[in-house]
């Protein structure tokens, strides 16, 4: 059994003009967390983010969105795992990924950073590859040179309802995430 866990992260780059682009899927899914419980993002700025605590399956966890561009998230998640002396291992980190088509989602702990600018500076901010990861699938373009423009880019509507329906999936673990039981919550979501 792993760490329960603690914080929540959803990697983003901040502004209207990302909001609805793949590269946020991560702060799709913190924030429909957030809205499904009836809690409110706000502002905070010793964690240069979004933020939140939030009561999820009978545990207290915090939900971060940092509003930091994606290159540079690692400092926003240090800064709140710091205040709150949160463990690595008991954070969660969820993200858009090319390496998965669109309505696919995969929960992973340690790993590289597979090219993702904000994994790379998590990783380089926490010292450790030891966190759990949620991999949201949205699809690659095909080409390695056109990745950055499609990352950036708004999916179309049928994938944009299949990353949110695997979001949905997802969520269905969350009892399973939030105790720790990882190996559970990896069998129900990569069977589905």
């Amino acid at each position: 059994m792993s760490a329960p866990i603690q914080l929540i992260v959803g990697l983003a780059n901040p502004g209207k003009k990302y909001a609805e682009t793949r590269h946020n899927a991560g702060a799709w899914f913190v924030e429909d967390l957030a809205r499904t419980n009836d809690v409110t993002l706000s502002a905070e700025s010793k964690f240069q983010g979004l933020y939140s605590k939030i009561t999820l399956h009978d545990q207290v966890c915090h939900l971060l969105i940092p509003t930091t561009f994606m290159n540079l998230s690692g400092q926003s998640v240090r800064a709140c795992m710091n205040f709150y002396k949160i463990k690595p291992e008991a954070i969660l980190v969820v993200h858009d990924e090319i390496d998965l088509p669109p309505g696919i989602i995969r929960l992973k702990f340690d790993g590289g950073d597979g090219g993702h600018n904000g994994l790379k500076d998590i990783i380089s901010h926490l010292h450790t590859k030891q966190f759990n990861r949620l991999r949201i699938g949205v699809g690659h373009p095909g080409n390695s040179k056109d990745v950055v423009d499609y990352v950036l880019d708004k999916p179309s509507k049928i994938d944009r309802k299949m990353i949110d329906e695997a979001m949905d999936k997802a969520t269905d673990t969350l009892p399973f995430i939030m105790a720790g039981e990882m190996a559970k919550a990896m069998q129900q979501l990569h069977t589905a």
